[in-house]
């Protein structure tokens, strides 16, 4: 089942940026992720505001292959530097209704 990735991310630095995004694309692609957002341009509608420099949505062929990227050995040094160079926040969603 697809699941998708939606990041927050407000960097507090940005010497990992440079580093970060070639690689992480890679290992994104080799778990079969395809990003479908990564921009600056959002505008928040409803609820307390929640500041976040970039938006990320990522979809995922299933819940397990976002896991996995995320447990990559290749992704772990970059992932190290996201976190300890930026506010970041992470929601993993299935592709799902459960309402329906």
């Amino acid at each position: 089942m697809t699941a998708y990735s939606i990041l927050e991310v407000t960097p507090l630095k940005d010497d990992w940026i440079p580093d970060y995004l070639p690689a992480t694309n890679k290992v994104i692609a080799r778990h079969g992720g395809k990003y479908l957002a990564r921009t600056s341009s959002h505008e928040q509608l409803e609820g307390p505001q929640r500041g976040a420099a970039l938006r990320v949505l990522i979809e995922w062929p299933s819940a397990d292959a976002a896991k996995a990227f995320m447990q990559d050995p290749e992704y772990a040094p970059h992932l190290d530097a996201r976190q300890a160079g930026s506010d970041s926040f992470h929601w993993l969603i299935k592709g799902q209704d459960d309402l329906a």
